[in-house]
């Protein structure tokens, strides 16, 4: 089955790889974000939260964003509404 891969799994395992155009790319990261949060949700292991930092930083690549700016991004929203530290579950009235 044809997926987006990292970068260098042609070459360790060899295989036909051929570049996304742009519209391609979005698109074949959106669906690896899924598939890699579903992989760690499935799991439990640390390990795949890796692979969902990279496709997250890929896809904010896309928006001019920088790993700095990404973060800045969540620093702000942590800031303005908190993060998830406390295990606050809330039910709206």
């Amino acid at each position: 089955m044809a997926k987006l891969v990292r970068d260098r799994i042609p070459e360790l395992f060899g295989g036909t790889a051929r570049l996304l155009n742009e519209e391609e790319y979005r698109a074949a990261l959106r669906a690896k974000l899924e598939e890699e949060v579903t992989e760690y949700l499935d799991s439990g292991e640390p390990e795949e939260l890796a692979d969902v930092l990279e496709v997250l930083r890929a896809l904010a690549a896309l928006h001019d964003l920088t790993p700095e700016d990404l973060e800045a991004l969540r620093r702000a929203k942590a800031d303005a509404r908190g993060g998830f530290t406390g295990r606050v579950w809330w039910t709206p009235t």
